[in-house]
Formats: C-alpha cells, sequence, structure tokens
C-alpha cells in the first residue's frame, strides 16, 4: 500500500471505549467505520471522528458479525479491523482471516483471550505459571487437586480480567460447580491460588517486541476488589528498581510466547508471597481499563490509545513508527464505585492531582509526580480517605456482553 492511498479503518467496541484511538485515526486521514452494541449507541462518541456508525445486538454472534462486516466491505475497502475491547479481540481474528486482512488472526487471538492457551505457551517457554489444569477428564482433576494444595481458583478461559472467577476450598466443593455449568465446564481452567501482589505492565508492541512496556503495582490484587469491594489502587513502579526491570524482562520474553504481533497490551503477575517468584496471570491485547491508560499518559507524556493508531496505521502505509519523546514522572489511580450518584471530590486539593473521575456512580482520580514517595504517600491517605467518603459495594457481574 502506498504511503498517501486513502485508508479505512473498522473498528469493534463491545463497550465504550477507544475514542483517542478513532480520533487519531480520522486525523491521519482515514476513514474510520465503527461497530458497537446498540446499547453503547447513546454513549459519547467522537461522531465527529467517525465517518459511520453501525449498531448491533451483539458482536460476538456468528454468524451475524461475519454477514455484518461483509456487506459493509461491499461497498466500503476495509483495510484494518481493530478491537476496541477485550471481547473482541478475537471476533476481530476472525473477521481477519475471513476478509484476509493483516494482523492477528483468529487462533493467534486465542493466545491472548484464552488463559488456558496463554498459560500453555507461558509454560512451555519456561515462565513460571501458577499450577494449573483444564477442566476436562474428571479423574485428572481429581488428581490434580491431591497433588496441588487448596485453595484454587476455577477461573473462565475467555471473560475479562477477575469476572467470573471462584474459589474452591476442597475438592467436594467443586463437583456441584461443574454439575451446574454443564457442557460449558470444558470453557474453564482449575488453577491453584498464589497468595502474593500482583502487578502488571502497559504497553506497546511490534513484531513481538515490546516497543513501550510501562510497568505497575496495583495496591490489592484486583480480584480481592472486583469480588470483595474496596478501592482500586494502582501506581507507577519506580523504572530503575529491580522489580520494574524483571517485569519488563518477563513481558518481552511472554510476549514473543504468544506470538504477540502489533498493538497495544496489559500483562499481569503475581509476585509470590512463598518465594519472591514472579508468576504469569493473563495478557490481554488491547490497552488497560479502569483509566489505566490515562494513569500511564500522566506519567509519561504517552496516549497508549493514540500511538496504537500512529503504530497500527504506520505499518499500512510502509512507513517505520516512531515513538514520541516521554518524560519521567510517576502516576497513580485510585477509584471506587460510589454511593452518591455524582461524588463530589473538591475535598482533594492537592496539585499532584491531575484528572476527575466524572462518571456516574464512581470516585475516581488521577495523581502525578516526579516525586514516587510524595505519589506513594498520597495514595496511602487519599485510599482511606475514599473508603470513608464514597465506597459502596455491589455484587461482582458475572459474566460480559
Amino acid at each position: 500500500m502506498t504511503e498517501n492511498q486513502p485508508l479505512t479503518i473498522l473498528c469493534l467496541a463491545s463497550y465504550y471505549k477507544g475514542a483517542a484511538f478513532l480520533q487519531t485515526a480520522k486525523q491521519l486521514g482515514c476513514t474510520v467505520l465503527l461497530i458497537t452494541r446498540e446499547n453503547m449507541a447513546e454513549e459519547p462518541w467522537p461522531r465527529e471522528s467517525i465517518d459511520e456508525i453501525f449498531l448491533m445486538p451483539k458482536l460476538q454472534t456468528i454468524p451475524d458479525i461475519i454477514y455484518a462486516v461483509s456487506y459493509v466491505a461491499r461497498s466500503r475497502a476495509i483495510d484494518q479491523i481493530i478491537a476496541l475491547d477485550d471481547y473482541d479481540v478475537e471476533t476481530a481474528g476472525m473477521l481477519r482471516d475471513h476478509l484476509r486482512l493483516p494482523g492477528m488472526s483468529q487462533s493467534g487471538a486465542r493466545h491472548f483471550r484464552d488463559k488456558l492457551t496463554m498459560r500453555d505457551l507461558a509454560h512451555d517457554a519456561g515462565i513460571p505459571v501458577p499450577e494449573f489444569t483444564g477442566v476436562f477428564n474428571h479423574r485428572r482433576l481429581g488428581e490434580f487437586m491431591e497433588r496441588v494444595p487448596p485453595p484454587w481458583l476455577l477461573k473462565p478461559r475467555s471473560e475479562a480480567s477477575a469476572m467470573g472467577i471462584q474459589t474452591i476450598h476442597q475438592p467436594d466443593q467443586l463437583w456441584p460447580v461443574l454439575e451446574k455449568l454443564g457442557d460449558r465446564q470444558s470453557y474453564f481452567l482449575l488453577e491453584r491460588f498464589l497468595p502474593g501482589d500482583v502487578f502488571h505492565v502497559d504497553g506497546l508492541v511490534e513484531d513481538g517486541k515490546p516497543l513501550f512496556a510501562e510497568a505497575h503495582q496495583y495496591a490489592r490484587p484486583p480480584m480481592s476488589v472486583y469480588q470483595g469491594g474496596g478501592v482500586f489502587v494502582t501506581r507507577t513502579l519506580e523504572r530503575n528498581s529491580t522489580v520494574a526491570r524483571s517485569l519488563r524482562a518477563l513481558t518481552k520474553r511472554l510476549l514473543k510466547a504468544l506470538g504477540a504481533t502489533r498493538g497495544a497490551f496489559h500483562a499481569e503477575y503475581i509476585r509470590s508471597q512463598a518465594d519472591g517468584t514472579f508468576h504469569f496471570l493473563e495478557c490481554a491485547a488491547r490497552v488497560g481499563g479502569a483509566n489505566i491508560a490515562e494513569a500511564v499518559e500522566f506519567a509519561t507524556g504517552l496516549n497508549l490509545w493514540v500511538e496504537w493508531a500512529r503504530l497500527e496505521i504506520a505499518h499500512l502505509r510502509g512507513r517505520p513508527y516512531q515513538l514520541p519523546e516521554q518524560r519521567a514522572h510517576y502516576s497513580g489511580l485510585i477509584n471506587c464505585l460510589s454511593r452518591q450518584e455524582y461524588p463530589d471530590l473538591s475535598a482533594y486539593q492537592d496539585p499532584e492531582v491531575v484528572w476527575r473521575s466524572d462518571k456516574k456512580q464512581h470516585a475516581g482520580l488521577i495523581l502525578s509526580s516526579p516525586d514516587a514517595e510524595r505519589l506513594q504517600s498520597l495514595l496511602d491517605e487519599y485510599s482511606q480517605r475514599f473508603a470513608q467518603d464514597f465506597l459502596a459495594v455491589l455484587p461482582p457481574q458475572e459474566k460480559g456482553p
């Protein structure tokens, strides 16, 4: 494809996200198409940057999505399909295969959606992973529980983040759960629960190599916040620390093992309390959720959505992609469900506060500073105040769209 040839980018979004990607693609001269769910139609999409919006009840229904995108392709020459949400990653791969477009195939997309597949690949590459087994043969499940000490986590293989995870404390607890799952039990895996601190690395990858990787630590594991309620906090790690360097090195090995092609990624690891070893948990081919992208931007000046769009379009035009210059600040993200419909955050006035959430029933802030210790001190203080001022707890959602 020549450098100046017009491009058409079709984006899939089961949820409202990726506005900056859409805006950047339009600014770079692309025709931008969006397919989203009908109940996302009224979200504040950047409509001035979208040439056409198509609505469907659900984007994962086959063959409906194939028919719909193939119909669109009759009158519009689609050059690339991008999944803006985790739930659309495999769908985008399938559609690329169907329309013979470049990028990650459906089988490659499973490496970033199927938690069993990604564990197998990481384990085969010598990357530590909590002991696990697929939920297939019941005899082998019993042998796994005899060999591996409890508790165990029963995880959906293709849900996002901590959604749908159940904790199993003894073998007799597992069998009724599997009976209830019926024919869907093979869509789960059983994994040893490892207590420890949880970390994430967010960045951009091209041809299996990380172009940019920023390491962070959660104050509490996302699963405990998701299932038990609480204040969600994550912060940038000191970049020259042993922990940050170890996580970046591990992520480099991981992306190669998973066969990453091009785009954004969000990888999670747990550091075992028992021996301090980092174990791989999961990796998604997307920008991290819960405003992590904004936190990365306030720390580094790099917007992952914008740079992902620049990376994809540079590749399609046959041009090299170059990262922008970055700054070396630190950021912290804090948010929670709120008892108030629109919580009043005006009491949080430290100059390090650089962003405030305007989402209904949510309280959220991002803090940024060149001083990592100052940032940590504020996050400790604010998390306690958030729990008193705003925190509401709702039952966790069972599954996605």
